[in-house]
């Protein structure tokens, strides 16, 4: 079947920069492959949170970068009408700045664009729109032609389609080959469980239990932890701190561990279906993951045959003091050949690809 090439306008927090951008791994793959597809792509990402500052690659071929001055809302707005030519139009959750602004100036455009809102952290959108903290997203979902989400499954499609949205499906998370991939392991990151995640606060709690209950309960064991914020947390002397880890260092990091930690956050772990970069990234190396119990799992990988699944930090403590660098590496290579058969963003994008025909002919 030929695909219609389309060009494409984001407006996300960045494509440029991992920093404080959780959503930037799923940005990069989404966009490369679409890319890869013959699809051209345009991004809009405003100067903010010192991410332009903290770049981790140059401005890719596979996407047109645009970083724009957020001073004011007319700025921003102003901005947005320079996307009118694009044939989709997406408004991405959490950008930082202006949403509310770019979530009207989106909606409102006129023309033929499709315009769609995506959702990359739909538990917590959720919440706050059923609350009313979010009174004017909630106020123009129906506005939108589409609603994406990267994960939570049929229980956020059906939360979002009772707030009105046209149509929602849930394009999750995955893995480009291309980034993550396994490399030769370095001495100076080994240890027996890494986690690598920033500091928020809804996943503190279950950090506390699962990662720094862990590092309590196995004094022998060598634990390493990434991600912004940790700081004035480190004080074991079995628990090495690394600060802020470039996504070009996480197949170091993740091939050097015996076993690598997922924690979700607590939204995502309630909601289920809703697996976090972090899983992809370590799969894709070929490393051994020990997750968190979220439901949906199995949807990705098969529970002590592809993934380990812990309940609390004495149940990962119990894993990583059992585990043997030879079942770690059969569980590691079992994950890759799962994710690679079927949770690429090569697969991701198809689906997109397929959702807007879909789209257009229903409206059409």
């Amino acid at each position: 079947m030929t695909v219609r090439s389309r060009r494409f306008a984001f407006f996300g927090s960045s494509l440029i920069s991992a920093y404080w951008n959780g959503a930037c791994t799923y940005y990069r793959g989404l966009v490369r492959a679409l890319h890869a597809r013959g699809h051209r792509i345009t991004f809009y990402e405003p100067r903010a949170y010192e991410r332009q500052e903290h770049r981790d690659i140059d401005d890719p071929a596979w996407a047109r970068i645009v970083v724009y001055e957020p001073t004011d809302a007319a700025a921003v707005r102003s901005v947005v009408a320079r996307a009118r030519g694009a044939d989709v139009i997406v408004k991405c959750s959490g950008v930082g700045v202006f949403d509310d602004v770019l979530e009207a100036a989106v909606a409102d455009l006129d023309g033929p664009a499709m315009r769609i809102f995506w959702d990359v952290d739909a538990p917590a959108t959720l919440t706050a729109m059923e609350s009313g903290e979010l009174a004017g997203l909630r106020s123009r979902i129906a506005d939108y032609d589409l609603v994406l989400t990267y994960g939570g499954g049929r229980p956020v499609v059906d939360r979002y389609r009772a707030l009105g949205a046209r149509r929602c499906d849930a394009v999750y998370n995955a893995l480009d080959p291309a980034t993550h991939h396994p490399v030769p392991g370095r001495r100076d990151l080994a240890c027996d469980l890494v986690f690598l995640g920033n500091r928020l606060p809804d996943r503190e709690r279950r950090v506390d239990d699962l990662f720094f209950g862990a590092v309590a309960r196995a004094p022998a064991s060598r634990f390493v932890l990434g991600g912004n914020g940790w700081g004035d947390r480190v004080r074991s002397p079995n628990l090495r701190y690394l600060g802020h880890v470039s996504p070009a260092d996480h197949n170091a990091v993740n091939c050097s561990a015996r076993a690598v930690l997922n924690v979700t956050r607590d939204s995502m772990a309630a909601n289920g279906f809703s697996p976090p970069t972090r899983v992809f990234e370590a799969a894709g190396a070929g490393a051994c993951l020990i997750t968190d119990a979220w439901e949906g799992i199995d949807q990705f990988l098969a529970a002590d045959e592809e993934v380990l699944v812990a309940r609390d930090g004495r149940e990962v403590a119990g894993l990583v003091a059992e585990l043997d660098p030879r079942r770690a590496a059969e569980i590691g290579a079992a994950a890759r050949r799962r994710i690679l058969g079927a949770h690429t963003y090569a697969h991701r994008a198809a689906q997109v690809e397929a959702i807007l025909a879909e789209q257009e002919v229903a409206v059409s």
